[in-house]
């Protein structure tokens, strides 16, 4: 049986800047309203900080899109990363 999970390591940041787009939202507006620093709202689009519970529910918040689903995003990102490392 073939394995029910990928192997591509899609950080969750990638979808925030495809929803920020389709919002027409910057990275500065999405800072404001989170209530964080810009660099952090960037950190998190790029990839180099996780999407912590706190920050899930204030993108729920702002975003109007589920703070599970920032998590689970999150979650399998960093899972993925885990099985491409050596055991």
């Amino acid at each position: 049986m073939p394995p029910l999970h990928s192997d591509a390591a899609i950080p969750p940041g990638e979808f925030l800047r495809e929803h920020l787009d389709d919002l027409g939202m910057s990275q500065t507006e999405l800072a404001r309203r989170i209530g964080r620093p810009r660099q952090v709202v960037n950190e998190i689009a790029c990839g180099k900080k996780a999407i912590t519970a706190q920050t899930a529910l204030r993108l729920e918040r702002a975003l109007e899109t589920p703070a599970h689903v920032w998590l689970g995003l999150e979650q399998e990102y960093r899972l993925a990363l885990a099985r491409q490392r050596p055991a």
